[in-house]
């Protein structure tokens, strides 16, 4: 997810069937650990994080590239199911993803949740672009906190190739 990135409301998509039917309960489910998000992830199909200020204000709106001015054709988020070379747990790249950009979630009435949505492009950051977004639920603090706690005992963070 393009750190960059941030959301457009004033060039909002047409509305569609996707985000007129979603579910609620759906958005107000909250996932409080990695075995948790590690259960929706394998019955969802594509799952993706996004911190914003939540399905209700990304609904009618896209994600903007913060250096370009530029408007993106979806929603910016993070992969959270793995790729077929992933070999380790899958918590393990459930915590490497959620703290990848958890600073955002310190900023102002900022929250991490769960989606699925059709993939329609790469950003900036050759993070994935969605449309037709269906939310999956809110990431809790109790799971930041585990996700970062895993991140940090398991990865040598900054080290790079």
């Amino acid at each position: 997810m393009n750190t960059a990135a941030s959301v457009d409301s004033t060039h909002p998509p047409a509305p569609d069937a996707a985000h007129a039917g979603s579910d609620a309960r759906t958005e107000e489910r909250v996932v409080d650990s990695l075995e948790h998000l590690g259960r929706v992830v394998e019955d969802s199909g594509p799952v993706y994080l996004r911190y914003s200020c939540g399905f209700a204000a990304d609904r009618t709106s896209t994600s903007r590239d913060g250096e370009s001015g530029l408007t993106l054709p979806g929603l910016s988020v993070n992969p959270l199911t793995p790729e077929d070379w992933w070999t380790r747990p899958l918590e393990d790249w459930l915590a490497r993803q959620i703290c990848q950009y958890r600073h955002l979630a310190e900023q102002e009435e900022r929250y991490a949740w769960i989606l699925t949505g059709t993939p329609i492009g790469r950003g900036p950051d050759c993070e994935p672009l969605l449309t037709d977004v269906v939310p999956l639920g809110r990431i809790s603090d109790q799971l930041l906190r585990e996700a970062g706690r895993v991140y940090d005992e398991r990865f040598d963070a900054g080290n790079r190739p």
